[in-house]
């Protein structure tokens, strides 16, 4: 006789293109495409972190890269990358700002992409947990000195 129930560990197939992925998690990427090889350079990433199904090897992956236009001379961008590799195929989400662009436009790109990126590790059986990131000011005013 069967178990009454099915196995929490036996794995599961899934059928799901590109297309629904893209669809789905990625609404609000300024850029998406597929590929056969991953675009992230290994050079221009400044953040890298990776949810991966170890016996399948599919992974999902959110990497953060800063780069400069070739077209226009100066012009820096960052760049947050959601890839996720399904098989042989790459599916890849990106959000970019300027690097000049405003705080609030920087928070926009990182939280969609974020979010986007913990709904992709789902796909390779993982959870992505917060956590609290102190971060140097760029504008932190001199104590003033005090007589007391």
């Amino acid at each position: 006789m069967e178990n009454e129930f099915p196995a929490w560990d036996k794995p599961v197939t899934l059928s799901v293109s590109p297309g629904d992925i893209i669809n789905v998690l990625f609404a609000t990427a300024a850029s998406v495409h597929t590929g056969w090889t991953s675009c992230i350079e290994q050079s221009l990433t400044v953040s890298d972190i990776s949810a991966m199904d170890d016996r399948s090897g599919n992974y999902a992956r959110l990497a953060e890269q800063e780069f400069t236009d070739e077209e226009q001379a100066g012009v820096n961008w960052h760049d947050w990358t959601v890839e996720i590799l399904l098989g042989n195929v790459f599916i890849t989400g990106h959000w970019q700002v300027q690097v000049t662009a405003s705080p609030l436009d920087w928070e926009w790109c990182a939280r969609e992409a974020e979010a986007a990126f913990e709904k992709a590790a789902l796909l390779v059986g993982r959870r992505v947990g917060r956590t609290m990131m102190v971060e140097a000011g760029t504008n932190v005013p001199q104590p003033r000195e005090r007589h007391h």
